[in-house]
């Protein structure tokens, strides 16, 4: 396997983790993180979307929109596993074994029942968002002649970011919280990720630095 094989492959993995782990614990804790009421799964999303950019800088947008989709068919299977996992009947020797632990019996439904919208709001907004991120990075790169990466890696990241955090706010809250109680977890959400977009700039040029001459020489 080539180094360039290599690295697109971790990229990918990083991508990927990112992505089932943001869904996974999604909304089941919110958190206190810079002084903002987050979603725990919100710590690992931003991951995702400097992957995309590395991808996009390194490989071209044919191949971040490869990754997208593919980000999007592993959400689409863990949600089949997982309501597939809610859905058959529980074993009755394992139900027998919780007679002194009876709460033990509902974590996954609980667990299923507030990841499930989520997950279905994340899968669409992630859509939107991810795509949305690689065309406005291969725009601002056109637009700077292929300068500034700080600018395109930051600019795309913070568009798509608003995008994905309306949407998913609106989607998995709506009927559920006020309007101020989501627009609320609307603006301390988006703090959160034009920060940490902001803090990931100088890991995309060290990512680039490292990683340009290792994929243009193989």
């Amino acid at each position: 396997m080539q180094k360039r094989e290599k690295i697109f492959l971790v990229l990918c993995s990083v991508f990927i983790t990112s992505l089932v782990l943001a869904n996974v614990v999604g909304i089941t804790k919110f958190v206190h993180f810079w002084g903002l009421s987050i979603p725990v799964g919100m710590l690992a999303y931003p991951v995702t979307f400097l992957c995309t950019d590395l991808i996009s800088e390194l490989y071209g947008h044919k191949h971040a929109n490869f990754l997208v989709w593919v980000g999007l068919m592993m959400n689409v299977f863990l949600f089949a596993i997982l309501s597939m996992g809610f859905y058959l009947p529980p074993d009755p020797t394992w139900l027998a074994g919780l007679q002194d632990e009876p709460y033990k019996a509902e974590i996954f439904g609980t667990i299923y029942d507030l990841m499930a919208r989520a997950t279905l709001a994340s899968m669409i907004a992630y859509l939107i968002a991810q795509f949305c991120d690689v065309y406005f990075y291969h725009f601002w790169k056109r637009f700077t002649k292929d300068k500034h990466l700080w600018l395109r890696n930051n600019a795309s990241t913070m568009t798509s970011q608003l995008i994905d955090t309306t949407a998913v706010m609106f989607i998995t809250f709506w009927g559920k919280l006020s309007l101020s109680q989501i627009l609320q977890f609307i603006l301390f959400g988006y703090i959160f990720k034009i920060v940490a977009a902001a803090l990931d700039t100088p890991f995309m040029y060290l990512g680039v630095h490292l990683l340009k001459p290792r994929v243009e020489n193989e």
